[in-house]
């Protein structure tokens, strides 16, 4: 199962992204419906609300009055926390009941609108966000739900603004054009990526790299990090281990294959191979057979002290690496990947080599076999850049 967590601001277009999806074959579960399932009348929820708001937020019929209570809570954060404490806890409980009914190999999509506003992306195992600009969304507020522009403005001021979902989106459909564009991107990611991502995910089948193609540096590989960075934290909570971001691509300016490279420590090679191993698996994260991505490095003795996982998505690669705290691996790529961040000669030099490489030894291993004897060097004088720098781990 695939669980998608789909969000945009109030006049984006989510809905008409989220009817796609369920055309296409997704199990939509939307976060408003079932807000307004758990305050019908005569359930415990409108109940807590009358007690905590007066019945003022009644209509004539004794149904909850959204406009009233949206009167009483846009613009005023205590009264939205009061609020949210009663919905909140209901609409998690039956949202939990429809994904359990749900297929094993079904991709569920979680329409919630206030998502990044209460820290739920870590929790899927993909994030799209719909974003619209500002203008466009007013006009179809006014035009389609005949609401007035200053409750318009005032409804979308209180929610997050773009840049927070930006950070949070793994998929950006803009939502600007046309019904047809739209319905294209929308094809296009449930062909491409969903279906391929959920299948991954349930086989549990990494998406390993194959011909080497260096990409040009990319400013938001940190960004990207940065999410699958929490999304495996969530899978690895209750604990809280220490996740970095090594490789190329944590090295501004450098020119990499588009592989994220994650280095998760832990405390023996026993806890990765227990309980961890499954749970990064369900989070998209599976094992990599053999824990073979990478030849060995030299003086390794044929094997790193590490346990190899890999991302199921086909539209984000990447390698997580679990590494024993102050063993030679882990050692070795925080103290080259900061010596690479600090001296700007050594990164050059390093991006040159992995070009004329990736031109004449393409396949995976043998690109990888070929940067040994560069590799080799780049330790003793990382080595030596640490002792004169005071750098540790």
């Amino acid at each position: 199962m695939l669980m998608v967590g789909l969000t945009g601001g109030i006049g984006s277009g989510k809905s008409a992204v989220a009817a796609r999806l369920a055309e296409r074959g997704a199990c939509v579960v939307d976060a408003d419906r079932i807000a307004r399932e758990v305050v019908a009348p005569g359930t415990e929820g409108l109940a807590e609300i009358v007690a905590a708001f007066s019945d003022r937020v009644l209509d004539a019929g004794g149904a909850l009055d959204r406009a009233a209570l949206g009167a009483l809570v846009f613009g005023d954060e205590d009264a939205r926390r009061r609020l949210e404490a009663i919905t909140h806890p209901r609409v998690r409980a039956r949202t939990a009941e429809l994904v359990a009914a749900a297929a094993p190999d079904a991709v569920v999509v979680n329409d919630v609108p206030l998502l990044v506003e209460v820290g739920l992306a870590p929790t899927y195992h993909l994030v799209v966000v719909v974003r619209t600009a500002v203008a466009t969304r007013l006009e179809r507020l006014a035009r389609d739900r005949g609401m007035p522009a200053a409750e318009a403005g005032r409804r979308i001021a209180a929610q997050a603004d773009d840049d927070r979902r930006r950070a949070v989106a793994d998929v950006l459909l803009r939502n600007d054009g046309s019904l047809d564009d739209l319905y294209a991107a929308v094809d296009a990611l449930w062909r491409d990526r969903l279906l391929p991502y959920e299948r991954n995910v349930r086989q549990r089948r990494a998406v390993l790299p194959g011909r080497v193609v260096l990409a040009e540096p990319d400013p938001t590989w940190a960004e990207q990090y940065a999410r699958l960075a929490a999304r495996i934290r969530h899978a690895a909570a209750p604990a809280d281990p220490r996740l970095d971001h090594v490789g190329s691509t944590a090295v501004p300016g450098l020119a990499a294959r588009n592989v994220i490279d994650i280095q998760l420590t832990v405390g023996s090679l026993a806890e990765a191979d227990g309980p961890l191993a499954d749970r990064l698996a369900e989070a998209g994260f599976p094992r990599v057979p053999g824990d073979r991505w990478d030849a060995p490095r030299p003086g390794d003795d044929g094997r790193w002290e590490e346990r190899l996982h890999g991302s199921a998505d086909p539209g984000r690669p990447a390698s997580l690496r679990l590494r024993v705290a102050g063993s030679p691996g882990w050692r070795h790529a925080l103290l080259t990947r900061d010596h690479l961040r600090a001296e700007a000669d050594q990164r050059v030099a390093y991006q040159r080599v992995k070009r004329e490489l990736a031109a004449t030894a393409p396949d995976d291993g043998a690109y990888t076999t070929a940067k040994e004897p560069w590799f080799a060097e780049e330790c003793r004088r990382a080595e030596e850049w640490a002792v004169r720098t005071g750098w540790r781990p």
